[in-house]
């Protein structure tokens, strides 16, 4: 069963992965083409682990050393979380369709790991999403930061083998700016939730 801060980190984790972007573009066009599916998912989910785990571990040795650091962790993520929120319902009022036939092919596993990398690790958004906010949110929760960062990457594997092993159902659906609209909705309004939540300790002190 789900501890608090292992749901919130899966649930949050979750929000954060789903958004429309390169990395799921190309995840899901792999699973479509069935070309390499496994090795596309483990190496996004792998990264994702690392980059969360070194986010969750690095904020909570600053933490230690200045208490006052939760304060400002929780008030920055609950900026963050907002902003992501808006960001999301903006991206609903202008629906796009996923169009992964534009994206460039590539067959050999070398090329498909290379091309999973770029599309991780160049990602400025990454830093934002992996290390800084849910470094940030992790360490928010104190003793509980350790399972935080276990339900954020345990999404991320959750989400990338979902979307590889199961893009050719989801391809129809998605192809249609409409899914991506109600989904931009639903972010949205997770991610108001989840900022409340944040910040809601701040007043309660």
């Amino acid at each position: 069963m789900f501890s608090g801060p292992l749901f919130f980190g899966f649930t949050t984790g979750l929000s954060l992965i789903i958004a429309i972007g390169a990395q799921n573009a190309f995840v899901l066009r792999q699973g479509i083409r069935k070309e390499h599916v496994f090795i596309t998912a483990l190496v996004c989910s792998l990264s994702d682990a690392v980059l969360i785990a070194a986010g969750a571990s690095g904020m909570g040795a600053l933490v230690e050393r200045a208490p006052w650091l939760l304060m400002i962790a929780r008030i920055g993520g609950f900026i963050f979380l907002a902003s992501y929120a808006i960001f999301a319902f903006r991206r609903a009022l202008k629906p796009e369709a996923l169009k992964v036939s534009a994206l460039p092919g590539a067959t050999s596993v070398a090329s498909i790991v290379g091309t999973t990398l770029a599309l991780t690790w160049l990602n400025p958004h990454v830093y934002i999403d992996t290390v800084l906010l849910l470094g940030s949110m992790a360490t928010s929760q104190a003793a509980g930061a350790p399972h935080f960062a276990i339900g954020a990457i345990l999404a991320s594997f959750t989400w990338f083998f979902a979307l590889a092993y199961g893009a050719r159902f989801l391809a129809p659906l998605f192809a249609k700016p409409k899914a991506w609209q109600v989904l931009d909705i639903a972010i949205g309004f997770v991610m108001l939730i989840f900022a409340s939540m944040l910040i809601l300790p701040v007043f309660t002190k």
